[in-house]
């Protein structure tokens, strides 16, 4: 068959249903490689009538169109009350009363029987702080007590959002950083559950910002993924990590561009976030921003020292991604900043010497 090629992705479920509708353009040949990469081919058929190239950039356009979707569904952590574990979720029964229970509704973060907890698992859930004062009061209940899913007092307090219980159990000395039955740590807790007061009486008080969960997303990536600027700042004033990876490989930078975030990034990158990150197929910051619509990101990352010499797992450079995502402004910009970068050579060439940096510098 005449002008076949071959293209392979990974990340994709297949068949992408954003792919099909090229009318007969495009046969979806083969699919079957196992996860995580799958591979699609297509062959091209030039005899009708559309040319080659044409009918590759549409084939692009769709597929980072699709691609970017996936991304921001699937990539970033859930910041959804009603999303819990399997554990969580299987211990919500309907019992016909309402009062026996806590759901997502009313208990924003956790899902669990309300019976099931001890009185001062209650009382911080609930936000009562007399009643948490009073089990305080006579000592009878220790403060760091896990209930079934490991969760203390303080983390249902802090998922739920009652600063007041919050500082009355930081005030008695409960530990900060003990862990649920997900690796959550109540700051992640309450930064997922976007209770930004709560999460600041921790962080003043030094609890870790960096621990991590069972997907190894840490309180930035969610604070990212809540697009919660201020809550990212104070993050990062108390030293939080900008080059941790959760499960795909992702940095909080990685996520704000799958986000469409151009503040988000920003701020990332002047808080000295790697602009050559890499995800778990090595596509860097500027590969996933190029596969979007264009909102002003590429052209923030390229005010900062990006290598266009970096390759995916597939030998693929942001400069080709650009030439493939339909958006030439893209490509035409990625031009600009070589073409920058190679007069700049041009004029400083001694630069492009390590053994005459110090030279430079100082003569």
């Amino acid at each position: 068959m005449a002008g076949s090629c071959l293209l392979s992705f990974s990340g994709i479920q297949c068949p992408p249903s954003g792919l099909l509708g090229l009318q007969e353009d495009v046969i979806l040949f083969y699919q079957s490689c196992p996860a995580p990469s799958q591979w699609i081919q297509f062959v091209l058929r030039e005899e009708k009538g559309l040319e080659i190239q044409d009918l590759f950039s549409r084939i692009m356009k769709k597929f980072f169109r699709s691609i970017k979707k996936k991304a921001q569904l699937s990539s970033c952590p859930s910041l959804d009350p009603s999303e819990s574990s399997s554990s969580n979720s299987k211990d919500i029964r309907d019992t016909g009363s309402s009062s026996s229970i806590l759901t997502s509704s009313n208990a924003p973060g956790y899902r669990f029987w309300f019976r099931d907890l001890g009185k001062l698992h209650k009382a911080a859930s609930v936000g009562d702080l007399a009643k948490v004062q009073r089990h305080l009061l006579f000592k009878k209940h220790d403060l760091n007590k896990r209930d079934k899913e490991h969760r203390t007092p303080l983390h249902l307090a802090c998922a739920n959002g009652y600063p007041d219980v919050v500082s009355l159990l930081v005030e008695r000395k409960c530990k900060l950083n003990i862990r649920d039955s997900e690796n959550r740590s109540p700051l992640i807790k309450a930064v997922q559950s976007q209770h930004e007061e709560c999460a600041t009486i921790l962080l003043e008080n030094k609890a870790e910002p960096n621990l991590v969960d069972i997907n190894k997303n840490t309180a930035l990536h969610y604070a990212v993924c809540g697009h919660n600027v201020s809550l990212v700042i104070k993050l990062l004033e108390h030293k939080a990590n900008t080059e941790a990876q959760n499960k795909d490989g992702h940095t909080p930078l990685l996520l704000a561009i799958t986000e469409n975030n151009p503040e988000m990034v920003s701020i990332l990158l002047r808080k000295g976030a790697d602009v050559n990150a890499a995800d778990k197929f090595q596509r860097t910051a500027l590969m996933l921003a190029v596969g979007g619509e264009p909102t002003g990101i590429v052209s923030i990352l390229l005010q900062y020292d990006v290598d266009l010499s970096c390759q995916d797992i597939y030998g693929m450079t942001a400069e080709g991604y650009a030439s493939c995502s339909g958006y030439s402004i893209h490509y035409e910009l990625i031009s600009q900043y070589k073409n920058q970068r190679n007069r700049k050579k041009l004029i400083f060439p001694e630069i492009s010497c390590p053994e005459r940096i110090s030279a430079v510098q100082f003569s």
